[in-house]
């Protein structure tokens, strides 16, 4: 991706510098620090701490257990490791609304600590993650942070999110392990002690959750009433405009100024044990630099901390007058940084961290109330291990800054003149990393950017440019196949061919590693599978070798919201050998836009195609025997709610419609979305099988589309992943007939993930298993039982 002039006119006027000082300055204000935790992006309560941070000039933070892979994806076909990836990137673009750190417990693609689906209980995630894993991240950023109030998100209540749950519990533990000198030392990180914890004194039911104890008692509130007066907007408008960010969750709602509006707390915790009403949540913590010399017993800093916070009234009051602000943005810089040096070793712990961050936040506002203009350009975002672009800083005429190119270690810098370098990757570098640990709001966060040391005032200080796109090291031996999973019918056995197209290096001998029970012949760009004598059904797995070197499969995200991300994985074919009997008739696949039902249907060789927008107008579908309807179609498809009454006629007239899961909000209308009235169950966590291998009972075992084509038996429910289905139905119609029922361990069974009832001629089958990521996982029972729902009604 490459930005155009007219983007970067677009985005420039979008962010007028006096509205960018203005909101650095607000971060001047005090030196108390307030951490947000949450289990899932978007899991942040961004209207209180948009009130905090904002108002209050708090140093935000969020430390988030998951990526957020295991959720849904509202804008795109995203899922699983890719949804992670663009999901922390517009993490990243919500905490810059705030000027908020966002540290990450999951780490890697393959981290424990991943977001493997939805959970009934904190110890059952904890399980999965790794209570000590969970413990070990969760300390690391306290001590990273040093923060002094901890809030949670969420009450660790039953009828709550598993990873909401296990997130409270930790909080507990991690606050106190975080100040324990004999945890992991190891790691190189000061002791910290969090002083306060507050658990949210409201309930977090709702469309999903129904919490079954009722919430704690207030002790105190945060009032998130009023509003920025130079950005015009209230705090909460704020809050939503990070939201809005969570765009593949479909989140930021509009809120009319002037709502009054406020955050109840519970003190659940403190470290000097004060347990009761407070006026404020920064009773017994500093709230300026004015305030932190007594707090940390450092008199020696009295003087030099009350003046460093006279300069930073003068400059709040001083905007938007540059040459003010600049003036006292330096002197109060001269005056932290002699408070440095002379700050005592006992006061240290409670001094220094923040004193360093007001080092960065009064950088940031000197560059910003300078007259500088200034930019990174680089020849090229994408690059392979082994070539060279060429960085260049863009200045007004004539000035040429002192700039160093901070790169990570092993890449080779060569300055080309004042102003311009070249970067060469070396030739066994790794692709980028997606998932970074931490993003921070006053430093560059990309591999590659310049460290501009600077002067104003008689005072130096440094800044951090970044280009205005991140760098991506791609693989170096980059392989496209038009197919990467491949269904195997023995029933037919025809040979399956992938092509190949080599991306780099260009001209490497193409193999397969893995033990295949299928005659493979690989040439310059086909791989032709083949069946023999050992074929049996099964899972299969195989790798791509470039010149003896793995290859990868080089993935490429972008969004207007989100800008360009990658992400490497191994290149891999997947092979499913399965005895299946495909649907008769021709289906037409209505797509919600967030799952590729019809694609991997296709490749199982179904008759399918996709019914446009045009197509779904007419409302004319006799030419299908069968239709599906996508997850979420009906939000997604306004087409589809206006045709709604005709498929209905074309159901009575003989069709057989298939509807894969929809939330209640998704435009489902219990009276008119179905056949007959079929009512969607909420909150969400209680309509739900999220055990993926939970007993089915079968309740009607003759009934056609269990018995045919395919005869579906308990092994049909094997090997299922990440869950059995969500969303099912709560209430429906006698015309329905429910066919199986299934339960989480200690719950009473649901036998509204499969209904099915025939109208006139034709059936329609309403299904909350989720067939969508089944069919992608290449599980058999799901093709199977898939091909029974789309068979042509007789």
């Amino acid at each position: 991706m490459s930005i155009s002039d007219g983007e970067r006119l677009q985005q420039a006027y979008a962010r007028p510098k006096a509205t960018q000082l203005w909101k650095a300055l607000q971060s001047l204000k005090s030196v108390t620090s307030f951490m947000n935790t949450g289990a899932h992006p978007d899991d942040e309560t961004s209207r209180m701490i948009a009130a905090i941070g904002f108002r209050d000039g708090v140093k935000l933070s969020h430390a988030c257990s998951t990526r957020g892979e295991g959720g849904q994806n509202a804008i795109g076909t995203e899922t699983k490791v890719k949804l992670g990836i663009v999901r922390t990137r517009e993490m990243e673009r919500a905490a810059e609304v705030l000027n908020m750190t966002q540290y990450w417990l999951c780490q890697t693609p393959n981290d424990p600590l991943g977001d493997f689906g939805f959970s009934k209980s904190g110890e059952e995630t904890l399980n999965i993650w790794g209570e000590d894993r969970t413990l070990e991240r969760f300390v690391h950023i306290l001590r990273q942070e040093r923060p002094d109030i901890i809030a949670v998100t969420f009450l660790d209540v039953p009828g709550q999110h598993g990873h909401h749950r296990a997130m409270t519990q930790s909080a507990f533990k991690a606050v106190k392990l975080a100040a324990d000198p004999t945890y992991n030392p190891e790691a190189g990180l000061d002791v910290w002690q969090v002083k306060k914890l507050y658990l949210p004194a409201w309930s977090g039911a709702g469309d999903a959750y129904d919490d079954d104890l009722p919430p704690p008692t207030k002790t105190v509130s945060i009032d998130g009433s009023g509003g920025d007066p130079i950005l015009g907007m209230d705090y909460s408008q704020i809050g939503e405009v990070s939201r809005s960010f969570h765009m593949t969750q479909g989140m930021g709602n509009w809120h009319e100024a002037g709502a009054q509006i406020s955050w109840p707390l519970n003190l659940a915790w403190a470290a000097d044990g004060h347990g009761g009403d407070e006026a404020s949540i920064f009773d017994n913590l500093p709230r300026t630099l004015t305030d932190l010399a007594d707090f940390a017993g450092a008199p020696e800093l009295t003087n030099m901390l009350s003046s460093a916070q006279s300069h930073i009234d003068t400059a709040l009051a001083q905007w938007p007058n540059y040459q003010e602000v600049r003036t006292a943005c330096a002197l109060a810089l001269e005056d932290v940084r002699n408070a440095l040096a002379a700050c005592s070793q006992p006061a240290k712990a409670e001094v220094e961290h923040r004193l360093l961050a007001k080092v960065e936040q009064l950088s940031k506002a000197l560059f910003l109330a300078g007259d500088r203009t200034l930019r990174l350009e680089l020849s090229s975002y994408e690059v392979r291990p082994g070539e060279i672009i060429t960085g260049t800083i863009l200045t007004p005429a004539g000035e040429v800054p002192d700039f160093e190119v901070i790169a990570p270690t092993g890449w080779n810098i060569t300055k080309t003149h004042d102003l311009a370098f070249n970067v060469e990757i070396p030739k066994h570098e790794k692709p980028s990393d997606p998932l970074p640990d931490v993003w921070h709001p006053n430093r560059a966060n990309a591999q590659l950017f310049v460290r501009m040391n600077l002067a104003e005032s008689g005072q130096q200080f440094t800044v951090e440019i970044e280009a205005e796109e991140r760098i991506n090291v791609v693989s170096a031996h980059e392989v496209t196949l038009d197919k990467t999973a491949l269904i195997f019918n023995l029933q037919d056995a025809k040979d399956i061919q992938v092509h190949v197209e080599r991306k780099s290096p260009q001209g490497a001998s193409l193999t397969i590693s893995g033990d295949l029970p299928f005659d493979v012949d690989c040439t310059d760009d086909k791989i032709v599978i083949s069946k023999n004598s050992n074929c049996g059904p099964g899972l299969y797995k195989a790798g791509v070798i470039l010149d003896g070197t793995p290859a990868a499969f080089q993935h490429r995200m972008s969004y207007p919201h989100t800008g360009a991300m990658t992400y490497a994985e191994a290149a891999e074919i997947r092979l499913l050998a399965l005895d299946l009997a495909r649907p008769s008739g021709k289906i037409g696949y209505i797509s919600g836009g967030s799952d590729r039902s019809g694609y991997w249907l296709g490749q199982a060789g179904f008759d399918i195609c996709e019914i446009t927008d045009e197509a779904l107008l007419r409302g004319d579908f006799s030419e299908f025997d069968t239709i599906l309807v996508g997850v979420f179609a009906l939000r997604t498809r306004p087409a589809l709610a206006e045709q709604i009454k005709n498929l209905h006629k074309w159901v009575h007239a003989g069709g057989n419609l298939v509807s894969l899961y929809h939330r209640p909000w998704d435009n489902w209308d219990p009276t008119n979305s179905a056949l007959a009235p079929l009512t969607i169950g909420k909150p969400s966590l209680r309509w739900r099988v999220t055990d993926q291998n939970a007993q089915v009972q079968t309740l009607l075992p003759e009934h056609p589309l269990l018995v045919g084509p395919n005869k579906i038996t308990a092994q049909d429910w094997n090997g299922w992943d990440k869950e059995r289905g969500l969303y099912f139905a709560s209430t429906w119609d006698s015309q329905y007939e429910a066919l199986i029922s299934m339960a989480d361990v200690g719950e009473p069974p649901l036998k509204g993930s499969l209904l099915s009832g025939r109208f006139g001629k034709g059936r329609h089958t309403h299904t909350s298993l989720i067939f969508h990521h089944q069919l992608e996982q290449l599980v058999p029972g799901a093709y199977r039982l898939m091909a029974n729902l789309l068979n042509r009604c007789d």
